[in-house]
């Protein structure tokens, strides 16, 4: 009786766990893949950049060396005086003569990249009052511009919609155009367009697209105004638009350009544009991530079916995976033969639910096999349908009732 009860409690609340599962599973897998991404790019970069970190620092001991050999410099002092030139260059001093960092100009730039969290770095607060504003007002800014990113997002989303519908429908009309009637035309584009939906990955390339441009573009702009290398702005406007923000090229930072003020303000512009564009384009790129996951889930939960499904003496006609609507592999694809991929027991009900196809055609392979050949059916007569035992007998006796009628 306690097993009963412990059995039957463990079905009721299976059925809720469901979609917990899912996301677990989903979770992990995409937790897996992303260490190992991690894992992947530090490999990588750690072949490019550590032989030139080692170049770099035997050339400046070198060149401490000869410094101190040359102008009988002490050592020791000389790396005090170049620890106190770090203090000041966090506090804005340059070498190079540079725009003043908290003039009203450099502080409008400065909480652009607060509320914008690129965060370049080049600026900080040094006093303590500016440190504890920075955590209030960026806490606020911060999940305003997010807020207006996400209502950018929409929009971008909803214009592309419909441009693409837009061109969906004329395509439709120049391939209909002279092979059925006007009022024919006319509604089977209706019929059509009724549940018409744009594609993920059309949006992924549109602004795609409207993202190089835009990098592109600005990258002219910095190359020549800045004297960068063009790679070094393409650079730039990645980690810019990303808000990555290393701080290790920054743009508007010279105290005097030409044009001055029409550049500052296509310098605002353009990262105000590609940080849009890019933060909707990271988002497109989650959908198909996500998507890709549920796939590679269902896979796996298939190939697991398939296995078990081996394992019996009596199988199915057709051994196909279950899947969902949202996406290739559903909530369905993680059941097998009662028990989930994590070994959890499930309710007879959502069993049901997620097998009922191979379910009907087991019970129409018994039935077929018990009475030595196919068996007249009434059910589509009558409403009811053939089963295996007590339930068949119990369908057939309402059947004959129904029949004699």
């Amino acid at each position: 009786m306690a097993r009963r009860r412990a059995a039957g409690g463990c079905c009721c609340c299976c059925c809720s766990r469901a979609p917990l599962n899912e996301d677990n599973a989903r979770f992990c897998l995409l937790a897996g893949l992303i260490l190992l991404y991690l894992l992947c790019g530090a490999a990588i970069f750690s072949a490019l950049e550590h032989p030139f970190e080692i170049r770099a620092q035997l050339l400046w001991k070198q060149q401490l060396e000869n410094f101190t050999r040359r102008y009988r410099v002490n050592l020791g002092a000389l790396h005090t005086l170049l620890r106190q030139y770090e203090q000041a260059n966090g506090a804005g001093i340059r070498v190079d003569e540079l725009r003043p960092r908290w003039d009203f100009s450099g502080a409008f730039y400065f909480v652009g990249t607060v509320v914008s969290t690129i965060g370049f770095g080049m600026t900080t607060p040094a006093t303590i009052a500016g440190k504890i504003f920075l955590i209030f007002y960026g806490l606020i800014g911060c999940a305003a511009t997010i807020l207006f990113f996400n209502l950018f997002l929409e929009r971008i989303i909803t214009m592309l919609a419909y441009i693409m519908r837009w061109c969906h429908e004329r395509r439709l009309r120049c391939g209909g155009a002279g092979v059925v009637s006007s009022r024919e035309e006319s509604s089977g584009e209706e019929d059509s367009l009724e549940g018409w939906k744009p594609s993920v990955y059309y949006v992924m390339l549109i602004l795609g697209l409207a993202s190089v441009v835009i990098a592109c573009s600005a990258s002219t702009l910095y190359s020549t105004m800045e004297n960068w290398s063009y790679v070094d702005s393409l650079y730039f406007c990645f980690v810019a638009f990303s808000t990555i923000g290393f701080g290790d090229l920054v743009s508007s930072q010279r105290e005097r350009y030409e044009s001055q003020g029409a550049y500052r303000l296509g310098n605002c512009l353009f990262i105000l544009m590609g940080v849009c564009c890019i933060y909707s384009l990271f988002n497109v790129i989650s959908i198909i991530i996500k998507q890709t996951l549920n796939w590679i889930l269902g896979k796996l939960a298939c190939s697991g079916q398939r296995k078990l499904l081996k394992r019996n003496a009596v199988q199915p006609v057709s051994a196909q995976c279950p899947m969902g609507s949202e996406t290739d592999a559903g909530p369905g694809a993680e059941v097998h033969l009662g028990r989930r991929l994590s070994g959890e027991m499930i309710s007879v009900n959502e069993f049901m639910v997620s097998n009922k196809v191979s379910l009907a055609l087991l019970q129409k392979q018994l039935s077929e096999t018990a009475h030595q050949g196919p068996r007249q059916s009434y059910g589509h007569q009558n409403g009811f349908s053939g089963g295996v035992g007590a339930l068949g007998i119990m369908n057939n006796r309402l059947q004959e009732t129904s029949v004699d009628r």
